[in-house]
């Protein structure tokens, strides 16, 4: 029977979109299904005490120039050609997360999800500016406008909320987060670990 990876999402991560574009070649070696899972990473964070990398370890000389040089190998193995660092860096995701939540009640989130990582991380954008959010929707083939204002419903909000809080329940503590059952994997660096698992 094929196996489901839960993937604990947020278009916030860089580490998120190069997962994504990694993901069609797994599941075509496995049969494996990724099921992504909107959640907010500040949300995580603040659940969990974490904080991001650039915050974390921005005082450990080397730390930063490394993660670019794994950042840059990973794009090289994997053909990753379009990635661009978003000027907006951080950029507060809660608008677009919502927003991957109305798509999934509308039965569109992979379309969603592509669109947004394009606009975010391939022609980068400021993703949390609700004009430019509209925009840019509309331009992908949403209603921009109709799906902001459905953001705002308590529900959407709600379910947000509540994915968010079942992530931290599981142990995760930021994003990309991967569960395999209760196997948990973090980060791009566990893509390999996690095939492993699919595959037995």
């Amino acid at each position: 029977m094929a196996k489901t990876v839960d993937f604990i999402f947020d278009f916030a991560s860089p580490n998120a979109y190069f997962v994504h574009q990694v993901v069609p070649e797994i599941e075509s070696r496995t049969n494996a299904h990724f099921n992504y899972i909107p959640c907010l990473l500040g949300g995580i964070f603040r659940a969990t005490g974490n904080q991001a990398p650039m915050i974390t370890y921005a005082n450990v000389r080397g730390k930063a120039a490394y993660d670019a040089l794994e950042s840059k190998r990973f794009m090289a193995r994997h053909n990753i050609t379009r990635f661009k660092m978003n000027p907006h860096f951080p950029v507060n995701t809660l608008l677009v997360m919502r927003g991957a939540i109305v798509a999934e009640l509308d039965g569109r989130l992979p379309s969603y999800i592509d669109a947004v990582l394009h606009h975010m991380w391939e022609e980068p954008k400021n993703m949390g500016d609700p004009e430019t959010v509209a925009a840019v929707l509309s331009e992908s083939g949403f209603d921009g406008p109709a799906m902001l204002a459905r953001t705002q419903d308590d529900g959407v909000k709600t379910k947000l909320m509540a994915n968010t809080n079942a992530a931290v329940e599981r142990g995760a503590f930021g994003v990309p987060t991967f569960y395999v059952g209760e196997e948990m994997f973090f980060g791009k660096e566990r893509l390999g670990q996690l095939e492993e698992l699919l595959a037995t």
